[in-house]
């Protein structure tokens, strides 16, 4: 049996590769260059190689228009494996480098990225671009730029975000069985909540299961109070409190799945009865949802979503949204396009978003979330099956 929880078909994969070298084609680029250090929000590398950053660790990729790709690693100094491309592990990989670096460490800042260019001088390329330059760390980037100073250097992030943002068939039936696990998580979380659990053991409990079902990261946020006062999402360092009779608590669970693609599920729950404010807080924002979700379609702008839901809550006496209330999937917990007034990518088919509209009063903090893919001939496609509504045990 294989180690890899989840492997990406090299189909996909070559896929993939074939788009980024069209991209490099179109606009004379020799090779990308790439360095990401967690699997949270880490989705460049993945892409590119089907292996995740993890741990604040760097992982570095050149990917080559005309040659294999370079990989470098955390490992010994001086770690060297030259591969042919076809590495079970290591596909479309010619070169893997290791080396010693940490964050935490300033004088190892170019270690890694003394490696990239010395591989990228030695393929004699004439002009490079970056790929999510605010994902590298600033050490890496700004090493890179001096010793590679005579090769003109561009940005292609906008384009690869875009064929990131566009799931195929493989990926989209991957976010689904991520959905899948996610309900099952939310049901073992109904099953096991009681008085007296702290709100960190029903994270806790949520985190082991998805991993029992494939995933390998993720965030869990919630937290409980009484009705009356808001259950806001909080992360583990907040997470102490005793859950009582009578209590609410809102949960997120946001964990990728087999492959390492994320979806997002939140719901609120009632050890008890629902208080009238807390199932009016609930409806308005299942129907803000609802009128999001009727207004995404292929060729949508991003733009004009935010800008309507912003009315919508203005109408009913709601705070508007000053944040983040929906945006797509895949690799990174938050990818594009943000449904945002700051984002200039549209909505297309075969995306997948999440959507989940909330505010705060002070006596609840309310949201409802749930994960939509966008098709070009019919309707948005719900890929949670947890009912909408608040859970009364």
């Amino acid at each position: 049996m294989s180690r890899i929880h989840t492997e990406i078909s090299t189909a996909e994969l070559e896929r993939r590769w074939a788009l980024a070298r069209k991209i490099m084609q179109e606009r004379g680029v020799d090779a990308l260059i790439m360095q990401n250090n967690n699997d949270f929000l880490g989705g460049a590398v993945k892409w590119f190689t089907d292996l995740p950053a993890v741990h604040g660790y760097p992982r570095a990729v050149v990917f080559y228009r005309d040659d294999l790709t370079t990989v470098v690693e955390q490992g010994s100094f001086g770690g060297r494996r030259t591969l042919k491309g076809d590495d079970e592990v290591h596909r479309g990989v010619g070169l893997v480098l290791s080396t010693s670096p940490f964050v935490s460490i300033a004088y190892t800042a170019h270690y890694d990225a003394d490696l990239v260019a010395d591989d990228v001088l030695a393929k004699k390329c004439s002009k490079v671009a970056f790929v999510s330059p605010t994902a590298m760390y600033h050490g890496f980037a700004t090493r890179v730029r001096e010793r590679l100073k005579g090769i003109e250097i561009g940005d292609l992030t906008d384009p690869i975000d875009y064929a990131k943002a566009i799931k195929s068939a493989e990926e989209r039936e991957l976010m689904r069985a991520c959905a899948d696990m996610q309900d099952k998580v939310f049901d073992k979380v109904l099953a096991a909540i009681k008085p007296g659990m702290r709100d960190v053991e029903l994270t806790a409990l949520a985190e082991q299961q998805g991993q029992l079902l494939g995933s390998e990261q993720g965030i869990f946020l919630g937290s409980s109070a009484p009705l009356g006062q808001s259950a806001r999402f909080v992360h583990r360092h907040f997470q102490n409190r005793t859950i009582g009779k009578g209590d609410h608590i809102t949960i997120l669970i946001e964990n990728n799945g087999p492959g390492g693609f994320y979806t997002e599920i939140a719901r609120t729950i009632v050890l008890g009865k629902a208080s009238n404010h807390l199932i009016d807080a609930f409806e308005a924002m299942k129907e803000a949802q609802t009128d999001t979700l009727s207004k995404i379609r292929p060729g949508a702008s991003s733009r004009e979503i935010f800008a309507e839901h912003n009315k919508f809550m203005q109408a009913r006496g709601l705070p508007q949204e000053s944040r983040l209330y929906a945006h797509g999937q895949g690799y990174d917990l938050v990818e594009r396009p943000l449904v945002r007034h700051d984002e200039t990518m549209n909505i297309e088919a075969d995306m997948c978003l999440a959507v989940h509209p909330g505010y705060d009063d002070g006596q609840c903090w309310m949201t409802i979330c749930d994960n939509y893919i966008v098709h070009a001939d019919k309707p948005l496609e719900l890929i949670h099956n947890t009912p909408k509504k608040i859970f009364e045990i």
